[in-house]
């Protein structure tokens, strides 16, 4: 049966120029994996800003015109919630010292890597939406707690927050075969002291 992916179904962006290279890994992940390949930076960054971001984007440095590397500055400068891994034959330096990427694989990347580089950056990217999600959702329990039915009625502030958590929950249920348990201990803590 071959490695599997612990998260059903990531969304996982495959940028790479050489079409074979881009359609082989793409191959590899289509049983496991929601996959779009994009075949230059463009593309790339158009499927990656369309939509719910992907969980993955698995990005190729040497490409003619927009660069792996200018895609993924790119990302950084829209602070897109996404992990990206480099998938490159461009041997490291000193120079990716600097660069925002959350993973270098050097090709060519065996299947079973590349499902646990995968799956590491997926439970990464979980792990960090739970944190923005846990500060969203402690603030709007405790102002909820505190204020009366009154002033909860007129609370913009408040309401803004709800639409907040959805996307961070939703991706966090998604990524997190776990995920239930986790929300449901932060869920039992007791913040209006009562």
């Amino acid at each position: 049966m071959g490695p599997s992916l612990r998260v059903d179904e990531p969304r996982v962006v495959m940028v790479d120029d050489e079409k074979k290279v881009a359609d082989a890994y793409a191959l590899r992940l289509q049983d496991a994996a929601e996959v779009t390949v994009a075949y230059n930076g463009r593309d790339a960054l158009a499927a990656i800003t369309e939509g719910r971001p992907p969980d993955v984007v698995l990005l190729d440095r040497h490409m003619p015109g927009l660069s792996g590397d200018d895609v993924l500055d790119r990302i950084r400068e829209q602070e897109i919630r996404t992990q990206v891994i480099m998938v490159t034959a461009i041997d490291p330096n000193l120079g990716v010292l600097d660069m925002p990427f959350d993973d270098y694989l050097s090709k060519p990347v065996d299947r079973e890597d590349l499902f646990a580089a995968i799956d590491q950056q997926c439970e990464v990217l979980a792990y960090d939406l739970l944190g923005e999600y846990f500060r969203l959702e402690s603030t709007r329990a405790v102002v909820a707690a505190e204020l009366s039915p009154v002033e909860l009625d007129g609370s913009d502030r408040l309401a803004e927050i709800e639409p907040k958590l959805e996307t961070p929950e939703t991706r966090i249920r998604e990524l997190l075969p776990d995920a239930d348990d986790l929300l449901a201990e932060f869920d039992g803590i007791d913040r209006d002291g009562y």
